[in-house]
């Protein structure tokens, strides 16, 4: 009896994961579908779940026409520099505060969380004026500098929790073999808290990715637009071209999907696997 209700119990549990998915995913299935149907077939038919012949003129027409290519290239290059600058940052910050002053970086830790009470909108004017006197308006470097602001005192609060759950016998037995203070950084902790890092990571990707507040304010040219913006700029004063929109949202939400797509793995990895090498 205890065999049948434990099968019956993860039969009902996978039932409902199932159903959970098929929520979650049906907004993202029903974009791309909708992005594959023609004009005419959207206008006459908007409920239609399957397209009666499938096209990319939409995908076609903002990539080309609309220049939706560029705005991609921003957005990456944004994005990718934004977590790269952050995460090296962030990790060598988390580390010392844990390591070299733990008091204070109690301390500083709450004092970073505590910045993210007050909404960006209130900076909005302070961060004009720093990036127009800096000259980095209009420019991808001053986005980025922008993001970092925000996405390196979350990371640090996010891989301080991380860092302290490494075992210092660990880092003491690496010194003893004969490693010095920058080898047991990068080669020891950092493969400990990985899982971290790669959480850490996603996290200031998607952020930068999808920021649009800091980007419409600081960029005045299409060419330097990035992906939010652009979406934004489709919507029309009257006139709503909904096979553009659908294109251009399947393009905006993908690659943050393929991005997670891909290093998922390595958020379920041990945390051991460092201490083993």
């Amino acid at each position: 009896m205890t065999g049948k209700k434990e099968k019956l119990g993860n039969g009902l549990c996978h039932v409902y994961l199932i159903i959970l998915s098929v929520i979650a995913l049906f907004p993202l299935l029903w974009v791309l579908l909708c992005s594959v149907k023609s004009s005419g077939e959207l206008t006459a038919n908007p409920t239609k779940f399957l397209p009666i012949q499938f096209t990319l003129e939409n995908f076609i027409h903002v990539i080309q026409d609309l220049g939706f290519a560029g705005n991609i290239r921003n957005s990456l290059l944004i994005a990718v520099s934004t977590t790269g600058v952050a995460i090296v940052i962030s990790s060598m910050a988390a580390y010392g505060i844990v390591r070299f002053f733990p008091k204070l970086g109690s301390v500083m830790s709450k004092v970073l969380v505590a910045t993210y009470m007050f909404p960006p909108i209130l900076l909005a004017i302070p961060y004009s004026m720093v990036m127009a006197k800096l000259g980095l308006v209009n420019t991808r470097i001053g986005l980025v500098i922008v993001y970092l602001s925000f996405s390196v005192p979350y990371a640090v609060w996010m891989l301080v929790g991380f860092f302290k759950t490494v075992p210092m016998g660990i880092e003491e037995a690496a010194r003893v073999d004969g490693a010095n203070k920058f080898q047991t950084f990068t080669r020891i902790v950092l493969p400990l808290v990985m899982p971290g890092i790669v959480a850490t990571a996603i996290y200031t990707f998607i952020n930068a990715w999808n920021e649009f507040l800091y980007s419409l304010i600081l960029t005045n040219s299409t060419d330097k637009m990035t992906v939010s913006v652009a979406l934004k700029s489709l919507q029309g004063s009257e006139i709503l071209n909904w096979g553009d929109m659908m294109a251009a949202s399947a393009l905006v939400v993908v690659p943050s999907v393929i991005f997670f797509m891909f290093i998922q793995n390595k958020i379920a990895g041990g945390m051991t696997d460092g201490a083993v090498k």
